[in-house]
């Protein structure tokens, strides 16, 4: 009897926690239909989002994976001072506020070395570099996070054969670790893009709200919700909406496989 009440309230919460999240996303057509918004999405300037958008988070997560597989085979295999510490700082931008973030970058490029890299090098403050900067390291502490549980789960015995049939350490990685992880390296990478897309806070301290310049998805959502153009702020909340539930589709069967 008491297994019976403990499924039914199992259900109850699941059936809870299901509807308000429905609710939300149906609120988002809910106001205005899905006629106007569909209109909208023919307007340049959505367009003109959405690509930057997808082109920022596309270069931000390919960045982040190239730098996220060293650092999380190295925090997954090897033993070394302050590892802790690192570990823990690799988490930092997971649990900071983004606002944070972009502000910490913004005042990083008022040092005498940030002057000179935005005089000499890239200028990131007000640009699109400065979005794929703030985008890149969300997306790489999400990328390490992800990366240094596949490089645990694959057994160290698989390399340690391959090493002695004569592999090098670097062949043993590519042709062991990186197939075995095969599923985890794609979770990371959606996922590191998604997160890169879905950000607001970090892009928009750092690079600005210039329409037309740095107007990513969110920020033209607030842009358009500042000017109360309603129509175009819900076609980019849709967008953003089937976006990630594609990803988070798409990281669940992943995960099947990889089981």
């Amino acid at each position: 009897m008491r297994h019976s009440w403990f499924q039914l309230a199992l259900l109850c919460a699941l059936g809870a926690a299901t509807t308000l999240v429905l609710a939300v996303l149906l609120a988002q057509i809910g106001y205005s239909g899905l006629v106007q918004p569909l209109t909208a999405m023919g307007d340049l300037a959505v367009w003109q989002a959405i690509w930057l958008s997808f082109f920022c988070a596309t270069v931000a997560a390919s960045l982040a994976i190239g730098v996220a597989i060293p650092s999380a085979y190295a925090l997954a295999r090897w033993q070394f001072p302050g590892k802790t510490v690192v570990d823990a700082l690799l988490d930092v931008p997971v649990v900071l506020s983004p606002i944070a973030l972009g502000l910490s970058l913004l005042l990083l490029f008022r040092t005498a070395p940030g002057v000179w890299i935005q005089t000499y090098v890239v200028r990131f403050v007000f640009e699109v570099p400065g979005i794929i900067l703030a985008q890149f390291i969300l997306a790489l502490a999400l990328s390490v996070r992800v990366l240094k549980a596949t490089f645990e789960d694959v057994d160290v015995r698989m390399e340690q054969v391959a090493r002695f049939l004569g592999c090098s350490p670097w062949k043993a990685f590519c042709y062991v670790v990186l197939p075995l992880s095969r599923s985890g390296l794609l979770a990371a990478f959606i996922l590191g893009w998604a997160r890169a897309l879905g950000d607001f806070g970090a892009s928009v301290t750092i690079a600005g709200a210039v329409k037309g310049k740095t107007e990513t998805i969110p920020i033209s959502i607030y842009l358009n919700m500042a000017s109360v153009d309603l129509e175009r702020a819900v076609a980019l909340m849709l967008v953003l909406s089937v976006t990630a539930l594609v990803v988070l589709v798409s990281v669940r069967l992943l995960g099947r496989k990889a089981v």
